[in-house]
């Protein structure tokens, strides 16, 4: 090969491994959420004295943002309806019935993201929908990360932590209005890692 020619290549390798140095962080970072390290929680008042709490251990999805944009999110939570827990054995199983989570036909509830405004260095909100026994609504999720997702390599896992108050009566879910309150506070506890 002649002179010049192994010249020019290696001046050309050089200057892409300048442009793209090793260890440099990507424009998009891709996380999923850590199912053993994450949970939802729905919270609503209960005969106007106190409150009662459903617990869905099951939880799954996925997140992908980019430091230089911080706007741009695209959060995907996916909720096992069916694995819910709650008090006791009677709440649980109308909670999973018909008048609320109806799992037998819907039985997952799902949270799509797709614009993050962040208020502080670790702070924002995520504007997307929520879904639940085939109903989709607009929602406003409260979240805060456990670093700066500014600064985020992709590399790191990333504690986040969200919450947002909704009707259920938005969602189909209007049985026992007596006895149980219409604005049910969710609280979703994840752990991102890596993709």
């Amino acid at each position: 090969m002649p002179i010049g020619v192994i010249a020019q290549t290696g001046l050309a390798v050089a200057a892409i491994l300048l442009a793209a140095p090793a260890g440099s962080t990507p424009a998009i970072l891709a996380y999923r959420l850590d199912s053993a390290a994450s949970g939802v929680d729905a919270r609503v008042g209960f005969l106007g004295i106190g409150s009662r709490t459903a617990h869905f251990p099951s939880v799954s999805g996925s997140v992908t943002l980019s430091p230089a944009a911080m706007d741009r999110i695209d959060l995907n939570v996916a909720i096992d309806a069916r694995q819910l827990t709650a008090s006791d054995t009677l709440t649980t199983r109308r909670l999973k019935g018909r008048h609320f989570f109806d799992v037998d036909h819907h039985p997952i509830v799902r949270f799509a993201g797709h614009a993050l405004a962040m208020t502080g260095a670790t702070t924002g909100n995520v504007t997307g929908e929520l879904t639940a026994r085939g109903v989709t609504k607009p929602v406003v999720l409260a979240v805060t990360f456990s670093i700066p997702p500014a600064h985020a390599t992709g590399r790191e896992a990333i504690a986040l932590t969200g919450t947002t108050t909704i009707n259920r009566r938005d969602f189909g879910m209007t049985a026992y209005s007596f006895i149980v309150g219409r604005k049910v506070r969710i609280i979703i506890n994840t752990r991102l890692v890596p993709a």
